[in-house]
């Protein structure tokens, strides 16, 4: 009789549930990501009066235009973006995160990196999987007023969706990788 550890089971229910509501997000094709990724940067600038600004001043902007949240006792997250310099996108990643609690049914959010410094977004780069909160500090900007003079950190994100700006959110333990597209 072969044992299984019962925080396996939970976990891929979650993925399979996650995979049956949202077969589409698993397998994005370049298009469909940049079309989203735009389309999440116009909702930023409608929720954020200071991302236009921040956005001319990046160096590059990651976006996950739809980043689908699962959960049912144990879950995770999941979502496909471009990394945009100057306008253009210039490589695809993805980003995944597990959750554990009492959670149950989903949603989808998007995720905007912004790397202020031509070396975080180096470092970043030439990372082999990114892990937020261990390989970088990555503040979390709010609805809030945003004094954009004071801002010093190489690498911000913004968290949002349909129904405005989530500022209680976190990005911690969230790993992020290069994908083929």
């Amino acid at each position: 009789m072969r044992y299984s550890s019962p925080l396996r089971w939970p976990a891929l229910v979650a993925v399979l549930v996650m995979a049956i509501q949202c077969g589409t997000c698993w397998a994005d094709s370049k298009a469909r990501i940049d079309a989203g990724s735009l389309d999440a940067l116009n909702s930023l600038r409608e929720y954020s009066a200071t991302a236009g600004e921040l956005l001319a001043k990046a160096s590059a902007v990651l976006v996950f235009p739809d980043v689908v949240k699962m959960g049912f006792g144990a879950g995770g997250q999941y979502g496909e973006g471009s990394l945009l310099v100057n306008g253009e996108a210039v490589a695809y990643y993805a980003t995944a995160g597990g959750r554990y609690g009492l959670e149950s049914g989903g949603q989808t959010k998007s995720e905007v990196f912004l790397f202020m410094t031509d070396d975080a977004l180096h470092k970043f780069r030439n990372s082999r999987g990114w892990d937020v909160g261990s390989d970088a500090r990555v503040v979390l900007l709010g609805s809030g007023a945003i004094d954009t003079r004071k801002i010093s950190q190489p690498v911000f994100a913004f968290i949002f969706s349909d129904k405005g700006m989530a500022d209680t959110l976190t990005l911690e333990g969230r790993k992020i990788t290069h994908i083929a597209r």
